[in-house]
């Protein structure tokens, strides 16, 4: 129930975000109407719709896309019709006069007069086969869920709250355009109603003409792509249920408590460590070997830049706060298959630097036990097996430090409250740019894909030849041969490559050397040049640079000022895998 809430929330949230403009004429177009009748079903049709596309496009594969892909061809004739209607109804029949009654119908149906209830559903039903809100934090992680766990109940329930959330916030400002009708209707403008009719009917075709072009996806992106991520955040942060029941034993305070107690709450009890397929760095943990211990658990999976930029953190707490009575454990749980593989997973513990203990939890044994749903996730653990502090998402390292810091005093270690560490992190570690970030992460594999922009069109599981023209800012395309699967993209021939407009300092993306397993060479231009000081940790100044294992490359950090600039790779070796980009 509290993540249902969590959803209903990050879904009025898109009200906030320019992605939910394009949607917001077919709603202030009901405003002079019922609201039982006409504006509840069209809001109802659209929630169910977004919730079903969404549903179907996370566990579906390619064929749900392209089921969607019509569906959204049909919802802009039908939305340009009513705008139409609404803007010239007598243009409008005069069109349709060698289909009068059909034609009719259809416009008694967007104007919710002649089918009533169901015409609205119906008009609700193509909105919602164009809402593309904005993928933030909450959503991201529903749709997550629904990939990694498959379609079931829970995530259909998710999606309808997400889709309720943002229907709500639809519905309040339609009562605002309801109350801006009624002062004008009571000014006594002369033709108002005439002319409102008339604008929303022109605005309802500027944003049947902005979804067309795609550039709901594509300009819009520019204004802001994370204008809603902040707010989301905090509300994970404050209303993610905990775990676990909370625990009755030992929540009683005994003759031996230590003098100091925190002011952390108690969330719940800590679920056991068991279900690994290997641990790295230690034998494995129990539960009882973790007793008088405070624990700080980590959940992360090696591609993901959100976690690898935490690392830093989690490394210098180790080291510093070991003597004191902390204990680190990562949890490494996989996004992709190749983060199954437990040579892959011992590299990037190796690569990162990682001397605390990792549990390889590629059966998802103990993320299903945390009940977790995010990457990175932390889970603050007290000496008596209590969660007492939960965090979501990177940032925000001085409240985890603080929260260690109180656990350790109640545990009985003595040390005082001291300044927090300062880690130095490097390249591809480094903290984001937040305030230049207009390019969110950006799935290759057909599962997942969006604002693919090649000419030709995915072929699922089957190779073909693709090519690339002009793209808009966070498009992107494939050129040359290749084989589209449902988690990446398989290069067949040599010199085939990627393009991707992107608008942030640092572009990454997750790249393999495919089953053969031999080194790719790549070479990276910015705009058609050599990228020089634009240069990521994995190219140098010319560009090349080499695919030896499956894992994130950063392929440019912008070193002057932030700008949307036009990404290419070409690979000069065939196999190469590619998975995701991912920006920072």
């Amino acid at each position: 129930m509290p993540f249902l809430l969590v959803a209903y929330i990050g879904g009025a949230l898109t009200i906030l975000s320019p992605c939910i403009l394009p949607v917001i004429p077919f709603v202030l177009a009901r405003a002079g109407r019922s609201f039982l009748r006409d504006t509840l079903p069209m809001l109802a049709g659209m929630a169910i719709t977004f919730a079903l596309v969404a549903s179907l496009g996370a566990v579906g594969g390619g064929w749900a896309v392209r089921a969607n892909e019509i569906g959204r061809l049909v919802a802009i004739l039908l939305l340009a019709l009513f705008g139409t209607a609404l803007l010239l109804p007598g243009l409008a029949n005069t069109l349709a006069r060698p289909f009068v009654a059909g034609g009719n119908r259809l416009i008694g149906a967007a104007g919710g007069r002649r089918w009533g209830a169901a015409g609205s559903l119906l008009v609700g039903v193509a909105t919602g086969m164009l809402w593309t809100p904005c993928a933030g934090p909450i959503l991201g992680l529903v749709l997550t869920g629904a990939a990694l766990n498959g379609a079931n109940i829970g995530t259909a329930l998710l999606l309808l709250a997400y889709a309720a959330g943002a229907g709500t916030s639809l519905a309040v400002a339609l009562l605002a355009g309801r109350l801006a009708l009624a002062l004008a209707t009571l000014r006594g403008l002369l033709g108002a109603g005439e002319w409102v009719r008339r604008s929303l009917g022109a605005a309802v075709l500027a944003g049947v003409t902005v979804i067309a072009l795609r550039l709901d996806t594509g300009a819009l992106a520019r204004v802001s792509y994370a204008s809603t991520t902040a707010a989301e955040r905090a509300v994970l942060n404050r209303l993610r249920p905990a775990p676990t029941p909370a625990a009755e034993s030992g929540a009683e305070a005994s003759d031996a408590a230590p003098p100091y107690r925190s002011s952390l709450p108690v969330q719940g009890s800590a679920a056991p460590l068991e279900g690994a397929v290997h641990w790295l760095n230690s034998p494995p943990l129990a539960t009882e070997a973790l007793r008088d211990k405070v624990v700080l658990v980590d959940f992360w999976t090696y591609s993901c830049i959100n976690c690898i930029r935490t690392t830093p953190y989690l490394r210098a707490w180790a080291e510093r706060y070991r003597d004191q009575g902390l204990v680190v454990v990562g949890v490494h749980t996989p996004e992709f298959a190749f983060e199954k593989r437990l040579q892959n997973v011992r590299r990037a513990v190796s690569d990162f630097g990682i001397t605390y203990p990792v549990a390889v939890d590629s059966d998802y044994r103990i993320w299903r036990a945390w009940r977790n749903n995010a990457w990175p996730a932390f889970y603050l653990v007290d000496a008596s097996g209590r969660i007492r502090y939960s965090q979501f998402g990177e940032g925000h390292y001085d409240r985890l430090e603080a929260a260690i810091q109180d656990l350790l005093r109640e545990a009985g270690s003595g040390m005082p409250a001291g300044a927090a560490a300062e880690p130095r992190p490097q390249a591809i570690e480094a903290a984001p740019d937040l305030a230049n970030i207009r390019s969110g992460e950006t799935y290759v594999g057909y599962r997942q894909a969006s604002n693919f922009a090649s000419r030709e069109r995915v072929r699922d599981d089957a190779a073909r030849d693709y090519s690339i023209g002009d793209l808009r800012v966070n498009e992107w395309g494939l050129s040359g041969n290749w084989t589209v699967q449902a988690e990446q993209a398989v290069l067949n021939v040599p010199g085939g490559g990627l393009d991707h407009r992107f608008s942030a300092r640092d572009l990454h993306l997750v790249l393999g050397p495919g089953g053969a397993g031999s080194p790719v060479r790549f070479r990276v231009t910015i705009d058609g040049q050599a990228p020089g000081a634009d240069h990521g940790a994995d190219t140098d100044a010319e560009g090349y640079g080499t695919v030896d294992a499956t894992r994130l490359y950063q392929l440019v950090r912008q070193s002057g000022a932030v700008r949307a600039r036009r990404f290419e790779i070409r690979f000069l070796d065939p196999g190469v895998e590619a998975f995701a980009f991912t920006f920072g």
